[in-house]
C-alpha cells in the first residue's frame, strides 16, 4: 500500500494552483459595509490574497463562473454566517461548492458565527429556518415537474451544507470585541495556511480504505476522550507516508499539531537525539522557543503541561522503545479529544507506556497497513519504470514476474521501478534473476532493522527456522516440531508477530513476506557465504544437493531439505543415490526433509537428535526397523508405498519371515515413544493401520487420500493424547474405532464415502435400523455410525464425546442418515456438512448446544434449514443453485450471526429466510395484509406475469408474487397500469413531495413506477430529517422485452422516520446507461386508521429486525446514507463504491467492517416446527422433499427445473480478492480457522 514518491503541498494539488489564499463567502446585505469589509482589509494588510465579491448582486439562479473559479482557486475559505445569509440562494450554493472543495482538495473551511447561534445554523431553526421555509414555498410553485424535481435536490444540498458547516471548528463574535475578533481571525488563517503549506502530502496508491479508516477514527469525538491509533506494518509498506498525508489533510483541524519523523533513527547513537526530539515537540505544540533544559524528565513535564489544556494532534513516526513514548508523551494525559498517531513495528510498544497507567485512560485503537494488490502495485511500479508512460507489450512478462516478486511491498517496488528506468527487457530480466540470488539490497537492510531489534538469540533462531523451513507451514504443527528443539514458540511467536516479522494466515498457518522471509534466509546464508555446509540451515535443494554428494563435513547443520524433484536434470547428471553414511556427520541435525530421494544403507546413521523426519516418495513397504525413534516428535511418509503400518527388520534375510507387528517390540521401549504428530498422506498402498500401542504420546493421525485404506485398528485408542485425526478421502475406510479416546477435538472424514457405501451394499445389507447407515447413540460416550452387510464385515465409525470439531462434507448423506439426537457430542463447536445430499437441516443438530458453526455450503437439494441453534455465529448455507433454498426459521433467542447464503433471486416457488427476505406469491397473501398495505383493487394482477432472465436470457414466465425485505413490500407485474389510488403523480424517474399534517400518524407511503427491462435503485431522501434510504432490489433479471411493467412498494415506517410536514425525494437511478429510467412514478402516503384494538396483521413482519425503524447500523455509511441491499449478508465487505459509487462516491464505507445478522428482534419464542400464521398458506409438505424423493431420486425434481447454466460457478476465493472483495474472501474462508489442515 502506498506512495508516489512526488509530494503535493497541502492536498491533492501544489499550492502554485492556488490563485487566492482566501475566499470569503457572506450575505452582503448584512456584513458587506461592516464587518467583511473590515475584515478584508486586515487579510490584505496581513499579506493573504482574498477574493471578496464587490459587486454581489443575484442576477439569476446560477453562480457566476468567475466565483466558481475563485473558490475552488482557493486554500481557505472564511463563511460569515449572519442573520439573512441563508435568504441567498446564491450564498447557499456557494456554501455547498465551498464544502464540496474541502472534501475534493483538503480546502480549509472556517465557519464565522456573526451574531447567529451555530444549533440554529445546524437544525435550520430560527432564521434560518425561515429562509429554508420560503425557499420550500417557492418549489411548491413550481410547476415543471423536472425543475420542481431540481429544487428538491437543490433544498436537500443547502440542509446538507448548513448543518455540515455548523459541525466544523468555528469562531463566534458574540461577546467579543469586533476589532480583537478579526485579529484573531487573521492570525488564526494565518497559522493555518503556514502550517497548511508546509506539511508534504505524499501521493497515495492503495490507501482508499487506510484513509477512511483514520479519517473516522479522527472524527469520532464521541467518548470525549483521548484516542491513540497505532498503525503496524513492515519496514518500507507506507507507515509513514500514510501518517504524512493524513497529518498534512486534518492537523488544522486541532488546536494545535506535531509530526515527529524519523525517531528510531534519530535516537539511535545520538545520546541528545530524544532531547532534541521533545524540543521539537514542545516547539511546535507551545508555539514558543524551545526552553534551555538538558534533562529529558523535566522536558516530559513541561510537555504534559503544555498538551493538558489543548486539543492536539501528534503524530510520532517510527517508535522502537518505551522511553522514547514515556519521553514525548508523559504519564498525566492529553486533552479531551486529542488524537495521537503512532507508527511502529512493534504492537506491543504503546499499551505498555506510561500514559495506559493512568487513571483515565486513552482509547486505543490499532491499524495494519497490508501490502499492495496486484493492480495497485503495478500501478506503482510502472510509475517509477516508465515516468508515467505505459509500459510496452514487450515488457508484460517480466513486468508481471517483478511485481510478483515484491508482493505488493511499496518500498521494493518503488526501488525496483526506479533502478529499471530507461532499461530494455533483457536487462529486467536479467536483473530480476539477480535479485533471486543475491538479498544484500538496499531493500534488505531496511527489513534487518527489524531482525536486529529482536533482544533474545531465542526469538533470532526461531525466525531463522521458520523462514528457512515452515513458512505456510501450520502453526501448531511448526510449534510442536520446534519446542522439541529446544525453542519457546509461543512467546517467540508473538514477538515476531508483534516486530511485523509474522503473522498468522486464514489457516492457522505461518506468514511471512517473501522479502521478510528471503532477508532471514540471507542471515543465514551470511554466516558462511561461500561455504553452505557450514550454514546452520541449507534450505535450498540444489545446495543440499552438492553437499551430500560431496560428503563434506556438516556438523553444524541444524536442518536440510532435499527434494529431487525441483532439481533440474542437467545437475542430477544421471541416477542419484544417498549413502546413509554422509548423514553420519551431521550430529547436531534435528530437522531432516528427504523427498523422492533413493537413500542406501543403514538407517542407524542418522542423526540421534533428530525431530521431524519427512521422506515423501519412500520407496519401502514398511517403515525400517533400525531407523532412529528416540527423539522424532513428527514423521512424514506421504506419497509413499507403505503397505501397512508393520514394522520389518531391514536384515534383506529376514524378508520372508513372520511379520514382526511393532507392538512385539520390549514393553519398556517403544518404537516411537516421542512421536506426536505421523502423516501417511496419499500412500496408495496403504491397507490399514496398527500397532499404536507403540505411539503413546500421539497427538496427530493425518492419513488423507489413501484409496486402499479399510481399517483403522482398534489400538488407536492407546493413544491417549489423540486430539487431531485427518482421514479425508479415505473412500474404502470401513471401521475406525475410537470411542474411547477422551481427547480428541478434530476429526475430518470429508469424501469418505459414507452414503456412498449406504447405497452400494443396499442389498446385501442386513439393516440395523430403517437406513443402512445410522447414528446409535444407545453408548453414552461415543456416536456410533454403523452398517452390517450380510457377509458379518462390520463397518462402523464410533465417534468421540470430546469432539469440538466434526467434517462429513462430501459423503453423499441424506437427512435420514442423521439421528434424532446428537446431545453426546455436548463439546461439539463446528460441524461441517457441504456438499451432502440432505434435503433439510438434520434434527440431531438441534440437541448440539455449543455448536458455534454450521456449514450446509453447496448441498444442491436443500430447501429447509429450521431453528439452528441457538449458540451459532456462523451459518453458511451458500449454493450455486440460488432457487432450491425455500425457507430458513430462526429462534427468537438466536444470537447475532455472520451469516453466508446465496443472493435471492425471484424464484417460481415460494422462499423464505426470516428476517431477510420472503417471497410468496400475491395470490396467497391474507387479505387483511394487503389491507393494511392500502393495497386495494388489485383483482387483476391475478391475470398477469412476470419474466425473469437466467443470466439475461431464456425468459421464464411466473406468477406475480410479493417480496419483503427491510420493512418494504414489491411486487412486479407486466403492463403500466398504476393502482388509481397512486393520487400523486409525477412524469420522469422523480417526485418530490411534503407529507401532510394529519390527527393520525403516517405510517409508510406507496411508491409506484412504470418501466421497461432493469430495475433501477430507488432512492428516498427526507430533506426535513436529512435521513436517505438507498434501496437496491433483492431480485435482479425482471423484464418483459421492450413491454412495460409496473413495480408497487409499500415502505413502512414506524419510528418517526417521516412526519407530518416532511419534505420528501423519491428518485430513480440506473446502474448501467439503458434508455430507460422510468417513464411515470407515483406516490401515495398511508397513515394509521386510529383503530388500536385489531389485531396488527403486520406484527410479524415488524418483528424483524433489519429493516427501517429497526437496527439497520450494519448498512449505514460513514456519510449517513443508509444503503438497503441484501448484497451486504450475500457479499458482505464488499465496499459500497464496488457497486454504488454513483450514488454515494469512492470514499463513502460501511461504519462497520462486519454485519452480523440478527433475524428478530424482541417478540414472543415461537414453537419449534410451527409456521406463523402471518407467513401465508404454504404447508410443509411444499417446503421439503419427502422419503421417496430423497431416496430414490438422484436429483431433487424441482431442483432439476431450476438448475442454472454452467456459466454459474462456485465462488473463487482469489478472484474476489483481486476484485477488491477482500472482506467476502475472508468470509468464504472462515470454515477453515474450524478445520485447518496440518501442512507438514
Amino acid at each position: 500500500m502506498v506512495i508516489l514518491s512526488e509530494y503535493i503541498e497541502g492536498s491533492s494539488s501544489s499550492t502554485n494552483d492556488h490563485k487566492y489564499d482566501v475566499f470569503l463567502s457572506f450575505r452582503g446585505a448584512d456584513t458587506r459595509h461592516s464587518f467583511t469589509d473590515h475584515l478584508h482589509k486586515a487579510l490584505l494588510g496581513a499579506d493573504i490574497s482574498t477574493f471578496l465579491d464587490d459587486k454581489e448582486i443575484e442576477t439569476g439562479g446560477d453562480l457566476k463562473p468567475e466565483l466558481e473559479g475563485a473558490i475552488k482557486e482557493s486554500r481557505s475559505s472564511i463563511v460569515v454566517l449572519s442573520k439573512n445569509y441563508a435568504n441567498s440562494s446564491w450564498c447557499l450554493d456557494e456554501l455547498v461548492l465551498i464544502l464540496g472543495e474541502r472534501k475534493a482538495s483538503n480546502q480549509i473551511v472556517i465557519p464565522i458565527f456573526y451574531h447567529v447561534d451555530p444549533t440554529h445554523v445546524r437544525k435550520q431553526q430560527s432564521s434560518f429556518g425561515d429562509a429554508i421555509a420560503k425557499h420550500k414555498q417557492v418549489m411548491k410553485a413550481e410547476t415543471n415537474p423536472n425543475k420542481r424535481s431540481q429544487w428538491a435536490q437543490r433544498l436537500n444540498r443547502w440542509s446538507q451544507a448548513l448543518t455540515e458547516v455548523a459541525d466544523l471548528k468555528g469562531m463566534n463574535v458574540d461577546g467579543r470585541q469586533e476589532t480583537e475578533f478579526i485579529d484573531e481571525i487573521v492570525n488564526n488563517i494565518h497559522f493555518r495556511l503556514r502550517k497548511h503549506s508546509r506539511i508534504p502530502v505524499p501521493q497515495l496508491i492503495g490507501m482508499a480504505y487506510s484513509k477512511n479508516f483514520i479519517t473516522s477514527w479522527l472524527k469520532d469525538t464521541s467518548p470525549q476522550k483521548t484516542g491513540i491509533l497505532t498503525i503496524l506494518g513492515m519496514g518500507g509498506i507506507g507507515k509513514t507516508s500514510l501518517a504524512k498525508y493524513v497529518y498534512g489533510l486534518h492537523s488544522h483541524e486541532f488546536d494545535t499539531s506535531s509530526f515527529i519523523e524519523d525517531i528510531s533513527r534519530k535516537c539511535d547513537g545520538n545520546f541528545n537525539g530524544l532531547l532534541d526530539l521533545q524540543k521539537q515537540l514542545y516547539d511546535d505544540i507551545s508555539k514558543t522557543s524551545s526552553i534551555q533544559v538538558r534533562d529529558v524528565s523535566i522536558y516530559t513535564s513541561k510537555i504534559e503541561n503544555a498538551i493538558a489544556f489543548k486539543k492536539v494532534f501528534l503524530v510520532l513516526d517510527d517508535i522502537n522503545s518505551l522511553d522514547q513514548l514515556d519521553a514525548l508523551l508523559g504519564s498525566k494525559g492529553f486533552h479531551p479529544g486529542s488524537k495521537i498517531i503512532i507508527t511502529t513495528k512493534d504492537a506491543w510498544l504503546t499499551e505498555s507506556c506510561a500514559l495506559f497507567k493512568a487513571t483515565i485512560k486513552p482509547l486505543h485503537a490499532k491499524h495494519l497497513l497490508p501490502g499492495l494488490n496486484k493492480h495497485e502495485a503495478q500501478q506503482l511500479f510502472c510509475f517509477h519504470a516508465f515516468r508515467p508512460n505505459h509500459p510496452k507489450a514487450c515488457y508484460k512478462e517480466v513486468l508481471e514476474k517483478l511485481v510478483q516478486y515484491c508482493q505488493g511491498h511499496p518500498l521494493a517496488l518503488q526501488v525496483l521501478g526506479k533502478s529499471l528506468y530507461n532499461r530494455d527487457v533483457v536487462y529486467w530480466e536479467e536483473h530480476l534473476e539477480g535479485l533471486k540470488k543475491d538479498n544484500g539490497s538496499p531493500i534488505n537492510n531496511v527489513l534487518r532493522k527489524s531482525f536486529d531489534s529482536l533482544s533474545s538469540k531465542n526469538d533470532k533462531d526461531l525466525f531463522k527456522y521458520i523462514a528457512c523451513f515452515f513458512v505456510g507451514i501450520d502453526r501448531d504443527f511448526t510449534e510442536t516440531i520446534l519446542k522439541a528443539c529446544d525453542i519457546k514458540t509461543r512467546s517467540g511467536i508473538m514477538n515476531l508477530i508483534d516486530k511485523c516479522l509474522l503473522s498468522i494466515g486464514q489457516n492457522n498457518t505461518l506468514m511471512m513476506h517473501r522479502l521478510i522471509q528471503e532477508m532471514g534466509r540471507f542471515v543465514v546464508h551470511q554466516e558462511s557465504p561461500d561455504k553452505p555446509w557450514k550454514r546452520s540451515r541449507l534450505w535450498c535443494n540444489e545446495e543440499s544437493f552438492k553437499v551430500l554428494k560431496q560428503k563434506k563435513s556438516m556438523g553444524n547443520l541444524l536442518g536440510l531439505t532435499l527434494d529431487m524433484r525441483m532439481l533440474k536434470k542437467e545437475m542430477l547428471g544421471g541416477s542419484f543415490e544417498l549413502k546413509t553414511d554422509v548423514l553420519s556427520n551431521m550430529d547436531n541435525l534435528l530437522l531432516l526433509q528427504l523427498n523422492y530421494v533413493n537413500v542406501q544403507g543403514s538407517y542407524e546413521n542418522f542423526s540421534k537428535e533428530l525431530r521431524w523426519l519427512c521422506m515423501h516418495g519412500f520407496p519401502s513397504k514398511y517403515i525400517p526397523s533400525d531407523l532412529p525413534t528416540d527423539n522424532p516428535v513428527a514423521l512424514d511418509m506421504s506419497y509413499s508405498n507403505i503397505e501397512s503400518f508393520i514394522n520389518f527388520y531391514s536384515n534383506p534375510q529376514l524378508e520372508n519371515r513372520e511379520k514382526q507387528s511393532i507392538g512385539s517390540r520390549a514393553k519398556d521401549k517403544k518404537f516411537l515413544g516421542s512421536l506426536k504428530i505421523l502423516n501417511l498422506s496419499f500412500c496408495g498402498q496403504l491397507h490399514s493401520l496398527v500397532g499404536f500401542v507403540e505411539f503413546p504420546a500421539l497427538e496427530r493421525l493425518i492419513a488423507t487420500n489413501c484409496n486402499e485404506l479399510v481399517d483403522v485398528c482398534e489400538s488407536v485408542q492407546n493413544c491417549v493424547e489423540l486430539v487431531y485425526i485427518d482421514l479425508r478421502y479415505c473412500n474404502k475406510l470401513e471401521k475406525l474405532t475410537m470411542g474411547m479416546l477422551k481427547m480428541v477435538k478434530t476429526l475430518l472424514l470429508d469424501g469418505c464415502n459414507l452414503g456412498g457405501s449406504q447405497i452400494e451394499i443396499r442389498d446385501k445389507c442386513k439393516m440395523v435400523k430403517a437406513n443402512n447407515v445410522g447414528i446409535n447413540t444407545k453408548f453414552s460416550s461415543s456416536t456410533v455410525v454403523e452398517a452390517i452387510p450380510n457377509d458379518l464385515k462390520f463397518f462402523m465409525i464410533s465417534l468421540p464425546s470430546s469432539l469440538v470439531r466434526l467434517s462429513l462434507a462430501k459423503n453423499n448423506l441424506y437427512t435420514k442418515s442423521f439421528p434424532m439426537d446428537f446431545s453426546c457430542l455436548s463439546m461439539l463447536e463446528a460441524l461441517n456438512l457441504d456438499e451432502n445430499r440432505i434435503s433439510s437441516m438434520p434434527n440431531c443438530v438441534r440437541s448440539l448446544s455449543r455448536l458455534q458453526a454450521l456449514s450446509m455450503q453447496h448441498c444442491d437439494m436443500l430447501t429447509l434449514v429450521e431453528h439452528p441453534p441457538t449458540s451459532l455465529t456462523f451459518l453458511s448455507i451458500f449454493s450455486n443453485k440460488r432457487h432450491v433454498l425455500r425457507k430458513v426459521v430462526f429462534d427468537p433467542e438466536m444470537r447475532p450471526l455472520d451469516l453466508l447464503i446465496p443472493w435471492t433471486r425471484l424464484a417460481p416457488q415460494s422462499c423464505e429466510i426470516e428476517g431477510m427476505v420472503k417471497i410468496q406469491p400475491m395470490a396467497g397473501v391474507k387479505e387483511k395484509v394487503l389491507h393494511s398495505l392500502c393495497w386495494n383493487k388489485l383483482d387483476f394482477l391475478n391475470k398477469r406475469g412476470v419474466q425473469t432472465y437466467s443470466n439475461g436470457k431464456n425468459s421464464q414466465e411466473h406468477q406475480i408474487q410479493m417480496y419483503y425485505e427491510f420493512g418494504i413490500f414489491s411486487t412486479i407485474y407486466r403492463g403500466k397500469d398504476m393502482p388509481n389510488w397512486i393520487t400523486h403523480r409525477s412524469n420522469g424517474p422523480s417526485i418530490s413531495f411534503t407529507i401532510l399534517s394529519s390527527p393520525n400518524k403516517p405510517r409508510g407511503f406507496n411508491f409506484c413506477y412504470v418501466s421497461t427491462y432493469r430495475l433501477p435503485v430507488i432512492i428516498i431522501h427526507n430533506i426535513t430529517k436529512n435521513r436517505t434510504w438507498i434501496y437496491d432490489h433483492c431480485i435482479a433479471d425482471v423484464g418483459v422485452g421492450k413491454e412495460s411493467y409496473t413495480v408497487l412498494s409499500h415502505w413502512m415506517f414506524r419510528m418517526n422516520e417521516m412526519e407530518g410536514g416532511d419534505l420528501i425525494s423519491i428518485t430513480l437511478r440506473k446502474f448501467r446507461s439503458y434508455n430507460e429510467i422510468a417513464m411515470e412514478c407515483g406516490v401515495s402516503v398511508v397513515y394509521d386508521d386510529g383503530n388500536t384494538d385489531e389485531e396488527d396483521a403486520l406484527g410479524y413482519y415488524k418483528s424483524w429486525n433489519h429493516i427501517i425503524g429497526g437496527d439497520l447500523t450494519g448498512y449505514q455509511l460513514t456519510t449517513g446514507e443508509y444503503i438497503l441491499s441484501i448484497l451486504r449478508i450475500t457479499t458482505h465487505g464488499v465496499k459500497p463504491f464496488m457497486r454504488y459509487g454513483k450514488f454515494v462516491g469512492d470514499r463513502d464505507y460501511y461504519k462497520g467492517d462486519e454485519i452480523l445478522f440478527t433475524a428478530l428482534s424482541q417478540r414472543k419464542p415461537a414453537i419449534v416446527g410451527h409456521i406463523p400464521e402471518e407467513i401465508g398458506t404454504s404447508t410443509c409438505n411444499d417446503l421439503i422433499l419427502n422419503d421417496k424423493d430423497e431416496v430414490d431420486g438422484d436429483e431433487d425434481p424441482v431442483v432439476a427445473e431450476v438448475v442454472e447454466s454452467e456459466s454459474e460457478v462456485k465462488v473463487d476465493v482469489e478472484v474476489m480478492v483481486e476484485a477488491g472483495l477482500e472482506q467476502h474472501a475472508k468470509r468464504s474462508c472462515t470454515w477453515r480457522k474450524w478445520f485447518n489442515c496440518t501442512r507438514a
